[in-house]
């Protein structure tokens, strides 16, 4: 199961970022998964359950979006969208293409809470942190 050593590392990630940032917690791991990459979400749900056990993400949710295929033709240079069985170029129909987005797994955005130095909102509670995390997991 090639997804558990993917939430692993999405895992890792996330405590990494937690640190630097000196949170206690995880709350929400958002993360883009291509549609070519490999990783099926389904699997990857159920592995980050087992993942986050012990973590600064014990109990953190995960939300996946999934990312568009995109290709570049090399015969028109034009770029566009295709679909998994279908990597074709749209304008002019050639086969010769370059993959330009759909093959990528990234961490997007984790929710963090208890910073050393947490804002408060306006009622006095704490507001969780919200880090843009453009990193690639595998």
């Amino acid at each position: 199961m090639h997804e558990l050593a993917v939430a692993q590392g999405l895992i890792s990630e996330a405590e990494r970022v937690a640190d630097m940032h000196r949170a206690l917690r995880v709350e929400h791991i958002v993360v883009r998964v291509g549609a070519l990459s490999g990783v099926e979400a389904q699997l990857l749900e159920r592995a980050f359950l087992v993942a986050r056990a012990g973590s600064h993400a014990e109990t953190a949710t995960l939300e996946i979006e999934t990312g568009d295929i995109e290709v570049r033709c090399r015969t028109c240079g034009a770029i566009g969208p295709a679909t998994i069985n279908r990597l074709i170029c749209g304008p002019c129909g050639d086969w010769q293409v370059d993959v330009v987005a759909g093959e990528d797994l990234l961490l997007v955005r984790l929710a963090l809470t208890g910073l050393e130095d947490e804002d408060e909102v306006g009622d006095g509670t704490p507001a969780p942190a919200v880090s843009p995390c453009p990193a690639t997991i595998l």
